[in-house]
Formats: C-alpha cells, sequence, structure tokens
C-alpha cells in the first residue's frame, strides 16, 4: 500500500492520500492498512468503525469529542460527496489551543484525515446525500461525549453554510462555546 502523509498547520492533524487504480470497470484503492499506516507513524489500534449520511447539503455536525479515557484518534474519509473536514485543537498546553485546520474531502480526493485524540472534529456536506465514514480507536461512551459549538466566533472557522442555513441536530445547537467547556486535555 503506498500513503502519501502529510501534516497540516496543526502538526498532528494529518492528510493521507492513498491511490486509486482506475481501469474500464472502475477503480480500486487500498483505504487502510494497519501496517502502511504504522510505517508512516500513524500507529492506532482502531476499534470502532462509524457512517453517517446527510441528505442535504449545509448539514453540520459538531464539533465533538470525547473526554478521557475515551478520547478518540479518528480517520475520516468521504465515501459520496464532499464536506468541509475540521478539526479543533482543545489541548490546554498546546501552542494551538483553539486554533483549528480544515480540509476539504471528496469521494474524488482518495484523502483521508488523521483527527488525534485532544481535538474537536466536526464537518459540513458540501452536496447533497454525503457519506462520511471514520474509524475511532476507542468505543462511544455516552458519559464521555462533549462539543464546542460549531459557530463560536472565537475559533474563526470558515463555514460554507452560514449559522442561519445549518442543518444542525438539537444536541449540536446547544453545544457550549469553547470558552464556557471544561478543559479536559492538559
Amino acid at each position: 500500500m503506498q500513503l502519501d502523509v502529510r501534516s497540516l498547520p496543526i502538526p498532528e492533524v494529518k492528510l493521507v492520500k492513498t491511490k486509486r487504480i482506475s481501469d474500464t470497470r472502475g477503480y480500486f484503492s487500498e483505504t487502510y492498512t494497519r501496517s502502511a499506516f504504522a510505517k508512516c507513524s500513524v500507529d492506532h489500534d482502531f476499534v470502532q468503525d462509524n457512517q453517517s449520511c446527510s441528505a442535504a447539503a449545509g448539514t453540520v455536525r459538531g464539533l465533538h469529542y470525547q473526554s478521557p479515557p475515551f478520547a478518540q484518534t479518528k480517520l475520516v474519509r468521504v465515501l459520496r460527496g464532499k464536506i468541509l473536514d475540521v478539526a479543533v485543537d482543545l489541548r490546554r498546553s498546546s501552542p494551538n489551543y483553539g486554533k483549528h485546520v480544515a480540509v476539504e474531502l471528496s469521494e474524488e480526493s482518495d484523502e483521508q484525515l488523521i483527527v488525534p485524540a485532544g481535538f474537536a472534529h466536526g464537518f459540513c456536506t458540501m452536496e447533497p446525500n454525503t457519506i462520511v465514514f471514520y474509524k475511532v480507536d476507542a468505543h462511544y461512551s455516552p458519559e464521555h461525549d462533549r462539543g464546542i459549538n460549531w459557530a463560536d466566533p472565537a475559533l474563526g472557522i470558515a463555514w460554507p453554510v452560514s449559522k442561519e442555513r445549518a442543518i444542525l441536530s438539537d444536541k449540536d445547537r446547544r453545544l457550549p462555546m469553547l470558552s464556557e467547556s471544561p478543559h479536559v486535555f492538559n
């Protein structure tokens, strides 16, 4: 498996590009092989796969995270459609605390985003019927489920949808601003 792994402006967040082999039938792509990822210093024991489908463009999911000891590293990819994927650094001791990285992921890009534990994660769909698939290295724990408000102006995220037009769950609408959130990652 050939991987191209590059660090983003917050170096712990990484963009992974896999090789796609195309022919008259379509394409084939190996999206995850643990040994290949480990050779690129991306070595996680993924224990759960998750998938979401968002019917409308402008659907926002996030910004979510789990507190320790159930903090999760995520490996995110798009199976159909396109998203703006965002990771916000919540590590209080980090020089990047409160900063974010945002990348577009699509079914055509063959790219995946590694969002480490200690980051809030969310995305906005840019096309209808977008399907997002991600692996996590800790099981979901409702008691440790947390989040930051996606529209917190202090984060400075340039979302592709306005606050008024975004489609959100009731839970995500009520998430606190970063300044009102507990510090769980030191």
